[in-house]
């Protein structure tokens, strides 16, 4: 009794932590593409001096750990869900690369965090050139190593959820579509990262939605 219920849980709790990781990731990457600029011909100081961008960079920042951490309980949530069955692989590869997509999710907050410390000091030639390669830094470590390894974690998961029967073909080819971006366009095109959290708010609202729904009865002298 207590192993389906356990069942029962799982799937709800991978939609729940999964919606609240999306959101709050969403967030973190807007905000972070509001105040910071990553136009190579843009003043490297003039966001960390602004105080405007300021507070809105160390929301951003505020939020990121808390999206790690919801991603961490999704993952597990999901890894309980297929259970015995899953791949040792693809089960490697899912677990490497959200480790590695959380690791370097933090670096750039860690860096952008610096960024702010360093903002007090006067904005000479040097610390413009201090702020230039930060912010260069951190968009490097969003939006071309983190975003690589959301798109390992995302085609991985897509696969897993395929061949296990526990997403729908659409969901999984979306997924793959959602990899695709993630590893061509995220880093030349602007915002092309959101399209990760989407994809996860996607898989957790069609995980939450497939909980609620009745199991059909087994057949009759199965």
């Amino acid at each position: 009794m207590e192993r389906k219920l356990q069942a029962l849980r799982t799937p709800r709790a991978a939609g729940l932590v999964g919606i609240i990781f999306a959101l709050l990731l969403a967030a973190a990457i807007i905000l972070v593409r509001l105040a910071i600029p990553d136009e190579s011909g843009s003043v490297g100081g003039s966001w960390a001096t602004d105080p405007s961008r300021r507070r809105t960079v160390q929301t951003a920042l505020n939020l990121i750990p808390f999206a790690g951490i919801f991603f961490l309980w999704f993952m597990g949530a999901v890894r309980a869900r297929i259970g015995e069955a899953e791949d040792k692989f693809f089960a490697t590869v899912f677990l490497g690369s959200g480790l590695l997509f959380v690791a370097t999710l933090f670096g750039a907050a860690a860096s952008a965090g610096g960024l702010l410390v360093t903002a007090d000091a006067s904005a000479d030639g040097s610390q413009l050139q201090l702020w230039s390669f930060g912010r260069d830094f951190t968009f490097s470590l969003l939006t071309t190593y983190s975003m690589r390894m959301a798109a390992v974690f995302t085609f991985s998961t897509s696969n897993i959820g395929h061949r296990l029967g526990v997403l729908p073909r659409w969901l999984s080819f979306l997924g793959y579509l959602v990899a695709l971006t993630l590893l061509l366009v995220t880093g030349s095109i602007a915002w092309s990262e959101l399209v990760f959290p989407m994809w996860a708010l996607v898989v957790s609202l069609y995980i939450l939605v497939a909980s609620f729904r009745p199991r059909p009865a087994p057949a009759v002298g199965s």
